[in-house]
């Protein structure tokens, strides 16, 4: 399958068949999940309404990919996913997996470098490294949307400054906090 400008039409019909509309065949989930790997662009259409569905087609691909036993999605994670439907944050929460992920991808290849440069707790330092960056990032995207005061964004409260109940940024550094000291259990285990 080649690779286009425009992204490719999937057309999803009622017998949960789906066509290639590029390729003029029939594709399975399997073969979509091939397509994303090899970076070739695709909408998936409802054959009968019409309706765009690309987003529940990809759930649908992550779904099987976790059923075969790669799980690349921790329980706590889907866990406080689940919690952000519905709250204030639910709308910050896309854009910010996206910039997440985008830098992952930009960083994956030095990630790969140290990982197989090292054993024990340099893949780990390098893993950490990115956790630590994409906190920053996470944090500098919360203050864009904090109110204004008169000469710019609001600066965080100062750590004295806190409000007594923990807010949605505390429970993401502790679930950080608590990630880091698994990584460190792990690496001290290897070790």
């Amino acid at each position: 399958m080649t690779k286009s400008k425009e992204p490719t039409i999937i057309k999803k019909y009622a017998n949960r068949r789906l066509y290639n509309t590029g390729t003029s065949t029939y594709v399975t989930l399997e073969d979509l999940a091939e397509m994303v790997k090899g970076e070739e662009d695709f909408v998936v259409f409802d054959a009968k309404s019409g309706d765009e569905i690309t987003r529940s087609v990809l759930t649908q691909i992550i779904f099987e990919q976790e059923n075969k036993g790669t799980n690349l999605l921790p329980i706590a994670f889907l866990r406080q996913l689940i919690r952000f439907y519905g709250d204030s944050m639910q709308n910050l929460v896309p854009s910010y997996l996206e910039f997440s992920i985008d830098s992952l991808t930009r960083e994956q290849q030095k990630l790969r470098d140290h990982m197989s440069q090292a054993f024990g707790n340099t893949a780990f330092e390098a893993m950490q490294e990115q956790v630590r960056r994409n906190t920053e990032m996470f944090e500098r995207a919360m203050r864009m949307f904090m109110p204004f005061s008169g000469t710019g964004p609001q600066e965080a409260p100062k750590p004295a400054e806190r409000p007594a109940e923990p807010t949605d940024i505390d429970r993401l550094k502790l679930q950080m906090e608590e990630m880091q000291k698994r990584l460190d259990a792990i690496a001290q285990s290897k070790g």
